[in-house]
């Protein structure tokens, strides 16, 4: 008798993987220039300042151990701290929570906060890495469109007064990824009353918002209301090999993420969080390390967004990138982008087709263009790259 193949969960039934994960494959060919990847610059991660950390840390071998399932103590501290000042009120320890980086928050948030079914909203474009958490959840999900003040609050009011009441509303305020635009102060504010009247959880995403090329980033969507669940990490401004997230969230949330990533890994890299915490906590440092970052990656978006202009004029109309990594771009004669793009590797460019971030359909003449691995002339040499194929 042949053996039975046991079956796997049915919540992985319609479950996909990243399209930009499986296109960084396709183009991972050394002649191409990638701009659909969402990688800050490795020459800009200080290596030596990084190194430093992990000797020090090392110097101790009781900093080898197991460390607090909620995160290293200290570090919790020097958070508490960082987003007491960014939010403009006290966050207490207890309510900051360290994860293996910001989207293994996100993840148990998506089991803490929903039950099978329940109504969530994000943004369309989404993020995909939210779309993957909620619909493994078995959420279902609705989108809510964006437009140069960020989500339209309008549009989520009309949900609402149709009798929809979300779980959770999605949102990643600053340079969103992937529609490059940043949540006005009005609509942060709109926001979180809607939360506290109808009870929705918000779940601000924020692992952009201290890459602002112009001016600082608006205050939080959590600085408004306590519905609010505020996301970020040290992946952006540091390096992803940390791999050091967090989370600010009511003290309930924290004890049930706590339980959750008990069940997962007990407790994240003791090492690398002694590292994140000798580097945030060195303010001079660091304060001068990150303007290295927002100068470097201000010019790089500065080319690509000129060069996009200067070549395509009316044809594109794009973002401003005035912070983040991305710049999102409409062409306005049609161009289907994903039909589009295989002719565009082959020219020795590449980007995301916009219809890999729909919560259903859309964006088939989008795109997103990622400007950070790059100096300007390659920049914009890739555009040109992209005209031709586009011309052919």
């Amino acid at each position: 008798m042949s053996p039975l193949t046991p079956p796997l969960a049915h919540r992985l039934d319609g479950l996909r993987s990243s399209a930009i994960r499986d296109l960084l494959k396709l183009t991972a060919r050394a002649d191409v220039i990638g701009l659909a990847g969402g990688l800050p610059d490795a020459e800009l991660m200080p290596r030596d300042r990084i190194a430093l950390a992990a000797e020090s840390a090392l110097a101790d071998r009781a900093r080898l151990q197991y460390t607090e399932s909620a995160g290293w103590g200290p570090l919790r501290e020097v958070l508490a701290a960082r987003e007491t000042a960014r939010i403009g009120r006290p966050v207490p320890v207890e309510e900051v929570f360290v994860t293996h980086g910001s989207q293994q928050a996100l993840s148990l948030l998506g089991e803490v906060l929903l039950d099978p079914g329940a109504l969530v909203v994000v943004e369309d474009p989404a993020y995909v890495g939210a779309l993957q958490v909620f619909r493994a959840a078995g959420a279902r999900v609705v989108g809510i469109p964006l437009d140069a003040q960020g989500m339209r609050i309008d549009a989520l009011t009309e949900l609402l007064e149709r009798g929809e009441r979300p779980a959770v509303v999605h949102t990643v305020s600053n340079f969103h990824n992937p529609g490059g635009v940043t949540m006005s102060p009005t609509r942060r504010r709109e926001l979180a009353t809607l939360a506290e009247r109808h009870g929705f959880w918000v779940i601000e995403d924020d692992p952009y918002g201290e890459l602002w090329f112009d001016e600082p980033s608006p205050a939080p969507v959590a600085s408004y209301s306590p519905n609010v669940i505020r996301l970020s990490s040290a992946s952006k401004i540091l390096a992803p090999t940390l791999r050091t997230g967090w989370m600010v969230a009511p003290d309930a949330v924290c004890r049930g993420v706590e339980l959750l990533k008990q069940g997962a890994d007990l407790c994240g890299s003791a090492l690398t969080q002694q590292i994140t915490t000798e580097l945030l906590a060195d303010e001079a440092w660091l304060s001068g390390h990150v303007d290295k970052v927002r100068r470097c990656y201000g010019e790089r978006a500065e080319a690509l967004v000129g060069a996009l202009r200067d070549r395509f004029g009316e044809r594109i109309v794009s973002t401003d990138a005035t912070g983040g990594m991305f710049v999102w771009a409409d062409f306005t004669d049609g161009v289907d982008t994903a039909a589009l793009l295989s002719r565009a590797v082959d020219r020795g460019v590449a980007y995301v087709p916009g219809s890999a971030f729909a919560v259903t359909a859309g964006y088939r003449s989008s795109m997103r263009l990622c400007f950070t691995t790059f100096d300007a002339p390659t920049l914009r040499a890739a555009v040109e790259r992209l005209a031709l194929a586009v011309d052919e």
